[in-house]
């Protein structure tokens, strides 16, 4: 046998084994109980490959290596096919563990009283190893711990269901790969491939958790969304209540800000910008645009006659208001980017392009592009609807009323994607 070869090839399971225990040590998400059981598989494989290694080192130097080699053989011999119970441990498979675990714990006892008798191995007065007249006690149980995890193997596929079946398939290959070599040609390939299966294993149970963990995650989102949604439409429908003249101004201008928005991406206009994201949570949060008149009496809102300045001033307040109310009512359920965004459409959907709009007379493209989409639809849903101080107008007045303010109410760019496409 190739010495060199087979020291490498424990070096490298040994380092593999401690890599792979530093990473299951660090790593947070698992349970205590799954890291015990990783922790005994790659502790039990360093063991192992140790053990053997000493003792073909050792064997053949005199009497006074026998007990010592005795020992550390049985240990090796013990431990070596209850890996597959700890793989199964790992892999969450308690059931099977306790099928097999008390059979395991038996081999374990007759292999520390075999070098009395001679049983599996022996070694001889110069320290030398030979199997014994019962060694294929050993294989039997090996055999077992092989079939064992096997079929632990393919109980894990079915409560994954079968999710990734080409690792589930690759283990035992590997596995039969490094044991046929020591079994026929006599090479030490038998550790390396135990430790690749075990890494195998962690990797593979990792990989089927964290996608559990994800599928999860993406199913709290979807709850958390269906809050937000909630949330949104409850609150546009308790300013629809205030001011019932508005009628379904909230859906139609919803309506209308997707139309803009994606037909604007088709012709090219902010394209970069208005990805799919980008026009669902528009579509989404449209209806807030109004919230902040919440916060407008209802002298004020109901008011059927032209507002006073001083009035006109209180009700320019909703704007700034709705910003403030989104931010109390969506924060610590949304992260912040969504925040901003539907702040934005409350707070900015009344500045202008020219800069003479409220509450803070920003100006083109300062202005954000949702709160500048917002505003098109908000005027011209305005302008055809009936509202408690004035009637509404032909549409076809209200697109040259678009057209005109173009470039000064607001964004050319959107104006002129609206005005293409009014068909819709």
């Amino acid at each position: 046998m190739d010495y060199n070869f087979y020291l490498f090839a424990i070096v490298i399971t040994e380092l593999l084994m401690l890599a792979m225990l530093i990473h299951v040590v660090t790593y947070s998400a698992f349970t205590r109980d799954q890291k015990q059981w990783y922790v005994f598989t790659f502790v039990a494989v360093m063991l192992c490959a140790a053990a053997e290694v000493i003792a073909l080192l050792l064997s053949g130097h005199g009497k006074a290596v026998i007990v010592p080699l005795s020992i550390i053989t049985a240990i090796q011999f013990s431990i070596t096919p209850m890996l597959p119970v700890f793989f199964a441990g790992a892999l969450g498979m308690r059931r099977m563990i306790k099928l097999s675990g008390s059979l395991l714990l038996v081999h374990a006892l007759i292999e520390f009283i075999s070098p009395f008798f001679g049983w599996i191995f022996y070694f001889d007065a110069n320290g030398t190893y030979f199997r014994g007249k019962y060694y294929i006690i050993y294989e039997a149980f090996y055999i077992v711990s092989l079939l064992f995890l096997i079929g632990s193997l393919i109980m894990v596929g079915r409560r994954f269901k079968h999710r990734d079946v080409l690792t589930i398939v690759m283990i035992p290959i590997v596995m039969l790969s490094g044991i046929i070599p020591l079994v026929f040609f006599k090479v030490y390939t038998d550790y390396i491939a135990i430790g690749i299966c075990a890494a195998l294993c962690y990797i593979y149970y990792n990989d089927l958790v964290q996608q559990d963990a994800k599928a999860k995650l993406v199913a709290d989102q979807k709850v958390i969304s269906g809050m937000q949604e909630h949330i949104i439409t409850g609150m546009a429908s308790l300013i629809e209540s205030r001011d019932a003249e508005t009628g379904d101004h909230v859906s139609r201008t919803s309506s209308l800000v997707k139309a803009i928005a994606e037909n604007a991406r088709k012709d090219g206009v902010y394209a970069d910008k208005l990805d799919d994201r980008f026009i669902s949570e528009l579509c989404a949060l449209a209806p807030m645009h109004d919230v902040g008149k919440i916060a407008v009496p209802d002298e004020i809102l109901k008011k059927p006659d032209k507002l006073t300045a001083e009035e006109f001033d209180q009700m320019k307040l909703h704007a700034s208001a709705g910003g403030t109310v989104i931010r109390q009512i969506l924060s610590g359920i949304t992260d912040e980017e969504y925040l901003k965004f539907a702040s934005d459409i409350a707070t900015y959907h009344h500045e202008r392009w020219d800069g003479a709009g409220y509450p803070e007379g920003l100006s083109g493209e300062d202005i954000p592009l949702a709160a500048r989409i917002m505003a098109i639809a908000d005027v011209f849903d305005a302008l055809v609807s009936e509202r408690c101080y004035k009637k509404p107008i032909p549409a076809k007045e209200a697109y040259e009323i678009i057209r005109r303010e173009a470039g000064s109410h607001f964004d050319p760019a959107l104006a002129n994607v609206f005005l293409e496409h009014k068909e819709q």
